[in-house]
């Protein structure tokens, strides 16, 4: 697997991330709303949304980190 190929499935797998915590975070919200949780159990919904979000800001942070260290070296 080259390095381009590399990077594409890592820049895929966040893409995946972020829709997935988005679409986590929308169905959450909804259904918080039409079960009527208790705001806590939202929050609880809310900061796991933020936590998974912040998971795919590291995974784009790295990746960045990634490629300058590649265009140094080349």
């Amino acid at each position: 697997m080259s390095q381009n190929q590399k990077e594409a499935s890592t820049a895929g797998h966040v893409a995946l991330v972020m829709a997935g915590v988005g679409i986590f975070w929308i169905c959450a919200t909804f259904a918080g709303e039409k079960l009527g949780l208790s705001n806590r159990t939202r929050a609880l919904f809310d900061l796991a949304a933020l936590a998974g979000f912040g998971f795919a800001l590291y995974l784009t942070f790295k990746l960045w980190r990634d490629r300058r260290h590649d265009e140094d070296e080349g």
